[in-house]
């Protein structure tokens, strides 16, 4: 660990589509036990997609309120808003939303990290200002980092 507590002054930021991630803890510092970011997300943020990843995720809603989708065959529609503490195990098939008409921010934690740090970083890079990558190139990078994009949440949710 470089300092502690975390400088968030000096913390990485990136772009993800709408969303901004901070880097809190990279997965380097934890010696791939965990992966911790900050998450603002705009009003209509939000991976586009359900998914799912062998890693385990938290969130703890800090600001705002997101929309959780979770399961496979039966999806469920969870708000959560500040102090909300939101727990994803590792192959649980989601996606998550800002379906509010403000941002919403979280503290996220991934466990191990090394998956989903390689994912963000190497899906900033595709998606920087001035590019527009394919579909092709995103479900590549996703399936790199053995991340199963599994379509589009159901409409009778």
């Amino acid at each position: 660990m470089d300092k502690l507590p975390v400088d968030r002054t000096t913390s990485e930021c990136w772009q993800l589509g709408t969303d901004q991630i901070t880097v809190l803890t990279s997965s380097a510092q934890t010696h791939g036990h965990l992966f911790a970011v900050e998450t603002r997300m705009p009003p209509g943020g939000g991976p586009p997609v359900m998914h799912r990843h062998d890693h385990s995720e938290v969130y703890y809603v800090t600001e705002g309120e997101f929309t959780f989708y979770v399961g496979g065959d039966s999806v469920t529609r969870h708000r959560a808003g500040p102090g909300d503490v939101v727990p994803l195990a590792g192959g649980t098939p989601h996606t998550i939303r800002n379906e509010s008409d403000s941002d919403a921010v979280a503290f996220v934690v991934h466990t191990p990290g090394a998956a989903m740090e390689g994912f963000t970083r190497a899906a900033a890079v595709l998606g920087a200002p001035g590019r527009r990558p394919t579909m092709e190139q995103v479900l590549a990078l996703a399936q790199e980092h053995g991340i199963e994009m599994l379509g589009p949440v159901p409409a009778e949710v």
